[in-house]
């Protein structure tokens, strides 16, 4: 094997004509990644991920070859995958307002170029889920809204179309499932890339809590932050510190680091069923 990339949270192993990717225990916010590992991220990542490939299989074919047939080094946080030319455009689903969503609504009464109705406050549920892409920013910078014009220009019209359907479908497949288990999926961010034959395929991460937004549905309440299942109660510790997202990250103490664990944990069997 040899080490292909390593990005933010994940490292990519090259093995024959397949893939290794390897969930890390490293977690990132604002798109920087913090000093401290969170215990068993990445198992509960893979695990969670594997479930929801299966959840989603009839929507969108996956990258995944095996779970199993991976380094022992591996075991538990890899997967065997297909190799794939990656899409060059984050694919973001939203059904509620929240986030840097409401901070570009809140600018523009807009994201991503859609239009959405006035008096819009944290948490609100929108009239219908929306496509709100942005771009995929290297390490240690930060991701930007485009349009959907801007992804046409990107990837074309038929390309932009097909990313649109998937992003929303997995979205509402993963909120509908989610809901029937008490858990709101407020947004959800997936990576899609082209199979050597044209077709699009899921990869990387999928409905995951660091990729999506999780809310106990029993207490939701619009016009407030929401307790999360996910990386925004990092997020929100790390603000509350004054930290203005410029390195070096902050540390995270032994207390934070228990409550994001348990908070994984927590949305993975709530979402599965399964004991961790």
């Amino acid at each position: 094997m040899e080490l292909l990339h390593s990005g933010k949270v994940r490292d990519v192993y090259t093995d024959g004509d397949d893939l290794i990717l390897v969930a890390s225990d490293r977690v990132s916010v604002y798109d920087m990644v913090l000093p401290t590992p969170i215990p068993d991220k990445g198992k509960v990542l893979t695990r969670l991920s594997l479930w929801w490939f299966d959840q989603l299989a009839d929507l969108v074919p996956h990258h995944v070859i095996s779970a199993t047939d991976v380094p022992d080094e591996f075991a538990g946080r890899a997967i065997r995958c297909r190799r794939l030319r990656m899409v060059p455009v984050e694919c973001i689903a939203r059904g509620y307002l929240t986030g840097l969503g409401l901070k570009e609504y809140e600018k523009s009464g807009s994201v991503s170029g859609i239009r959405l109705p006035d008096g819009l406050v944290e948490a609100d549920r929108l009239p219908e889920p929306v496509f709100t892409p942005t771009t995929k920013a290297p390490v240690g910078e930060h991701d930007e809204f485009i349009t959907y014009d801007d992804v046409v220009a990107e990837v074309g019209a038929d390309t932009a179309a097909e990313l649109r359907r998937i992003t929303l479908e997995v979205y509402r497949r993963g909120a509908r499932i989610a809901a029937e288990r008490g858990i709101v999926i407020a947004d959800t961010k997936i990576e899609l890339g082209w199979a050597p034959d044209g077709t699009l395929v899921l990869a990387d991460e999928v409905l995951t809590p660091d990729s999506s937004r999780f809310w106990p549905a029993d207490s939701w309440v619009p016009g407030r932050v929401q307790f999360s299942f996910d990386k925004q109660y990092l997020r929100d510790w790390a603000t509350g510190k004054g930290w203005d997202k410029q390195p070096p990250a902050p540390e995270l103490p032994d207390e934070v680091v228990a409550v994001t664990r348990a908070r994984y944990i927590e949305v993975f069997e709530r979402l599965t069923g399964e004991t961790w």
